[in-house]
């Protein structure tokens, strides 16, 4: 464990979760700042140890004859997101209703507590107060913040179009050497699938159609109740403990 982080790998049994998947867990976008700098320096190893499980008797002690299946969460992961894209589009789709809400990169990093856009709204507003501007009555306020997250999600596809969010360096590499070893590779995230699908194709037309997604309201309960890594093992056939999943928050872990 390196602050809230963690990198497990299989054989590592006494941290397995409901799933017996095993976990490799980047740094939490969420992290109180005092840690961060220990847990950036995790990422380096998360990568190391994913690699190492993806290739004939790599140190993580799991080659390709053990394991069947390489899955990523997307936002943090596979791109660096949640900040400078998802954050800013939530702000930018309150500015344009005319909302008095406007989140600071410190409170929406306590805000990614909550799995999923609309719930995030929903929690934050409901502990806080909902806006001047936003309906009384529970049916509108429902209406709103699907209608805000529709529109959030077109101004992210919009940012990360105008390529200010790239990949995470490695994440070609790795996609490449889990496709080429045979491994079955997916995406299991909250955010929206429109999103997850944009993020995927920056990874290149060949690689994005290889990848399996599993994503947004696909399943009724978000991180971290288990429920999408759930999905992907029953629609890919996947036995859990052959597996190896990449995260970065405790939500994501806890799944």
């Amino acid at each position: 464990y390196v602050g809230n982080a963690a990198l497990v790998v299989p054989g590592a049994r006494a941290h397995v979760g409901r799933l017996g998947c095993a976990s490799v867990a980047c740094a939490p976008a969420a992290m109180p700042r005092h840690n961060r700098s220990r847990i950036v320096r995790s990422r380096d190893r998360a990568a190391w140890v994913a690699r190492a499980a993806i290739e004939d008797g790599g140190a993580a002690g799991a080659g390709t004859k053990d394991m069947m299946a390489l899955i990523f969460d997307c936002d943090g992961v596979l791109a660096e997101t949640e900040k400078e894209a998802h954050r800013t589009a939530f702000n930018e789709a309150f500015a344009e209703r005319g909302l008095d809400t406007d989140w600071t990169p410190e409170l929406y990093g306590e805000l990614l507590a909550t799995g999923g856009g609309k719930e995030r709204m929903t929690a934050h507003w409901n502990r806080v107060g909902w806006p001047a501007a936003a309906p009384s009555d529970e049916d509108g306020r429902k209406e709103l913040v699907k209608a805000l997250h529709k529109r959030k999600t077109e101004l992210f596809m919009e940012l990360i179009g105008t390529g200010r969010v790239p990949l995470r360096g490695g994440v070609e590499r790795l996609v490449d050497e889990a496709l080429a070893r045979g491994l079955t590779v997916a995406v299991c995230s909250t955010s929206n699938e429109l999103a997850v699908g944009r993020i995927v194709a920056l990874l290149g037309e060949q690689r994005a159609a290889r990848i399996s997604i599993f994503a947004g309201d696909i399943v009724a309960r978000k991180k971290p109740s288990p429920d999408i890594y759930l999905l992907a093992l029953d629609k890919l056939q996947l036995d859990a403990s052959r597996c190896v999943v990449v995260e970065d928050s405790h939500i994501g872990l806890s799944a």
